[in-house]
């Protein structure tokens, strides 16, 4: 596999774009920290996003089955160069209007560009290699998003919210000259079928109702998102509450190595637990370590917090991914992991604007509370339930 030019340009392109990505999402919060004193209305204008994502994703697949995926990365990486000059627009004017532009059209690239990137990895590696291609995949976006918070957290000390905008540019119009590198093999166009096999997610109820441990394992999924969701509201009140700029890049720095730390620890462990037991325990640490978030005053414990946050996702994830491509049919992946990112999408939204509108009628000491005792009670209920039921999840 590394001797496959195409590998080390997905590779290296996701890691330039990573930190061009993550240099941009903490401007994005250092500028709304600034101008927007409202939670809620800092939870849609990030929501704004998001639902334009939601909104054109079946049309970005439909697009993306019929054209050249080259063609469709190519497009969609100027789209985000060009996504940036609205960013600039809204610090020179200050207009919070500008940044929802930018939100908007990144997003929408994003559409097209990851799910592109996705289908593009079966035609450039054989799939005796794309299990490991994948995992390499989510270290580099990993190591990117480490490296491009902490970037951003070093540039924001000594120069203008004007300078992280500028990385995301260069990254973005780096990882285009990458794209233009790729040697895909595809035919010019790629019919749809008319079928059953294309009916859309109709199919994928039945199935799901059929299996009740890949439908236990979904809505498990949904549980970190309640601390996903909210991630960068709380890293804004967080830096408020410590009166820190920089702790913004050190909470995702930390939070980003401790993953990655998991997903390597996480097969050591799979050898001697059983793959529920990995699931229900990394779950439950996941709402115990939001209960923690508490004491965010504290320096020291809220980056061991996120540190501990961070190494259960890396367990966690992995583990809901092995579930779902072993019990569910090879003739509904397809269909099943479009609708699960669709589900996270809207399920991601909820959580934000929910953030947004506890944290300001609350705060975010006790919003943590409520989605800790949330996530550890779910855990429990879904516990007994497996238990109750004897549901096997391998």
């Amino acid at each position: 596999m590394w001797r496959n030019v195409n590998v080390w340009i997905v590779l290296l392109g996701e890691l330039i774009a990573g930190i061009g990505l993550w240099s941009g999402i903490i401007g994005n919060l250092e500028f709304m920290q600034e101008k927007v004193s409202s939670d809620f209305h800092k939870s849609l204008i990030l929501a704004s996003g998001l639902l334009a994502g939601v909104l054109i994703g079946p049309f970005a697949g439909k697009i993306i089955d019929q054209s050249k995926k080259k063609t469709v990365l190519i497009v969609s990486s100027i789209g985000r160069v060009l996504s940036v000059l609205f960013m600039f627009v809204a610090i020179a004017t200050g207009s919070i209007w500008w940044m929802v532009l930018f939100l908007i059209s990144l997003q929408i690239s994003a559409s097209f560009y990851f799910p592109a990137l996705q289908a593009t990895l079966p035609l450039i590696v054989k799939q005796k290699e794309l299990l490991q291609l994948n995992g390499w995949h989510m270290n580099i976006s990993t190591i990117a998003r480490v490296a491009g918070t902490a970037i951003a957290g070093f540039v924001l000390v000594y120069w203008p919210i004007q300078s992280l905008y500028t990385v995301s540019m260069i990254t973005y119009a780096g990882l285009l000259v990458f794209t233009f590198f790729l040697k895909i093999e595809e035919k010019e166009k790629i019919a749809l079928k008319d079928g059953k096999e294309n009916s859309g997610f109709k199919e994928v109820f039945p199935m799901l109702l059929d299996n009740i441990a890949v439908l236990m394992t979904l809505i498990l999924t949904l549980i970190p998102v309640l601390f996903l969701g909210s991630f960068n509201l709380l890293i804004i009140n967080i830096s408020v509450l410590q009166d820190s700029a920089s702790i913004k890049g050190t909470i995702y720095a930390v939070e980003g190595v401790a993953f990655m730390l998991g997903t390597l620890v996480v097969k050591y462990i799979g050898a001697k637990w059983k793959i529920s037991n990995i699931l229900f325990t990394f779950v439950f640490v996941i709402g115990t370590a939001e209960l923690l978030l508490y004491f965010a005053a504290s320096p020291a414990l809220i980056l061991i917090t996120f540190a501990v946050l961070g190494f259960s996702l890396g367990c966690f994830y992995p583990t809901a991914m092995t579930i779902f491509q072993k019990q569910i049919p090879k003739a509904f992946h397809g269909r099943f992991f479009s609708f699960r990112s669709m589900l996270d999408r809207i399920a991601f939204q909820v959580v934000l604007l929910s953030t947004g509108a506890l944290l300001d009628v609350i705060g975010m000491q006790y919003m943590v509370v409520v989605f800790g005792l949330i996530s550890v009670s779910l855990t429990f209920i879904f516990v007994w339930r497996m238990k109750k039921n004897n549901i096997s999840f391998i």
